[in-house]
């Protein structure tokens, strides 16, 4: 029986959103940003250099397509990676009103979003007087920290020490629909923080707003260091997603990373995490090998987005591409006949860009399948993907969107 591996690299976009124009960084809208195709532009130029050398490496995901659809999403094409495909190539656009994690997610798992989301705007005092109030309750504490919108990171080295001593939760927001919720684990208690940021979700949900995440952090002043217990607390998905699908199907599906949360936790079986995306490529190549007939696997790989883009790092950014380059091919070189591998994205986060949002970009449709011939899939939707994976897999409910492998080639939405 088929297997399916569907694989989101967390903010490789590739361009060319039809729509760039309305999303923005600041007051800079998105037109023109290419997160995969300018790094391979400042690797080319030597201006990507810091840990790397050169043009931007990337032969097993270029074999299966990567550069070709760069090309096809928003006609440039990017330096270095010029193979001719091997695997199964294309480009994905979104339809939601986001780009944003949940938004790009559920849309490629075949459920676009049917709503705004609800976003603070406010840079300071960035929560309404009912946000504030309850979490004050739910944490037992006579105020907040921050109630702005920050860095994750430089927000707990500016009111570390003040948290330490007040005990008050630091919150802080971001252009995404979003509230974040740092603590000391061992001050303020891990568990403590997971039930405040459990408690204040279903408010949060109400007003559509897409994610309460806590953030625990350890250390002292001036050594402060977010830790992996991070949890996100999502909205439900409005309607049944790839992974409800597979799981009413009887079929197994594993959930690599913070897919759980994405979805929360509807229709996953088994969940595998770890310390950072290191820990997540073993868990994949693991699965390669040991994943049931007929099972699902998504997983999704955030360290390009949250180390990397947001910060504008863009020699990271490539550095962690190469890497990852090279765990894509250990997992190729496991799959079996029947398989399919689909390595996406869910939003592009460009880091020659200005400001540290993401972009609003296309996303590359990667596809690899034993021992089938090279095939463009051409231009497609998100929920192509989850209906392809569908049909793959065999299961009775495809979606909105479709399969494609049963056309010739995709068109343009």
């Amino acid at each position: 029986m088929a297997r399916a591996f569907l694989i989101v690299m967390d903010s490789v976009g590739i361009g060319g959103a039809p729509d760039a124009d309305r999303f923005f960084n600041g007051t800079t809208p998105d037109t023109g940003a290419n997160t995969l195709g300018h790094i391979a532009e400042a690797c080319a130029a030597g201006r990507a250099e810091q840990g790397r050398l050169g043009p931007l490496r990337l032969p097993h995901l270029d074999a299966l397509g990567f550069g070709a659809a760069v090309q096809l999403a928003s006609g440039l094409a990017p330096p270095g990676l010029g193979a001719a495909p091997k695997g199964l190539w294309g480009a994905a656009t979104e339809v939601s009103k986001g780009k944003d994690t949940p938004s790009g997610h559920w849309e490629l798992a075949g459920v676009p979003v049917p709503w705004d989301w609800h976003y603070f705007p406010d840079l300071t005092n960035s929560f309404p007087p009912e946000v504030v109030a309850a979490i004050k309750a739910a944490a037992g504490t006579e105020g907040i920290l921050g109630n702005c919108h920050a860095s994750g990171t430089q927000i707990i080295e500016d009111l570390g020490a003040e948290h330490l001593r007040t005990g008050w939760p630091i919150c802080y927001t971001s252009v995404d629909s979003v509230l974040q919720i740092a603590a000391h684990e061992e001050a303020f208690g891990l568990d403590r923080l997971l039930r405040l940021c459990q408690d204040i979700a279903p408010l949060l949900h109400g007003m559509r707003v897409g994610r309460v995440i806590a953030r625990p952090f350890l250390g002292t002043p001036g050594h402060f260091a977010r830790t992996p217990n991070r949890r996100d607390f999502a909205i439900a998905p409005p309607a049944p997603t790839l992974l409800d699908w597979a799981a009413e199907a009887g079929r197994m599906t594993h959930a690599i990373g913070k897919i759980g949360d994405i979805f929360s936790h509807r229709g996953v079986g088994a969940l595998h995490k770890g310390k950072g995306d290191a820990d997540l490529a073993a868990h994949l190549i693991r699965l390669a090998e040991e994943a049931e007939e007929g099972s699902l696997t998504f997983a999704n790989f955030v360290e390009f987005d949250s180390l990397y883009g947001h910060r504008r790092d863009v020699s990271g950014y490539a550095r962690a591409l190469e890497w990852f380059d090279g765990q894509a091919g250990e997992f190729l070189a496991r799959l079996r006949p029947g398989d399919l591998a689909i390595f996406t994205a869910d939003h592009g986060n460009d880091p020659t860009w200005t400001g540290g949002d993401h972009t609003r970009e296309r996303v590359p449709v990667l596809g690899a399948m034993p021992g089938a011939s090279p095939r463009a899939l051409g231009q497609c939707a998100f929920v192509d993907v989850a209906a392809t994976v569908a049909a793959h897999l065999g299961l009775p409910e495809r979606g909105p969107g479709r399969d494609l492998l049963a056309t010739e080639s995709g068109s343009t939405p």
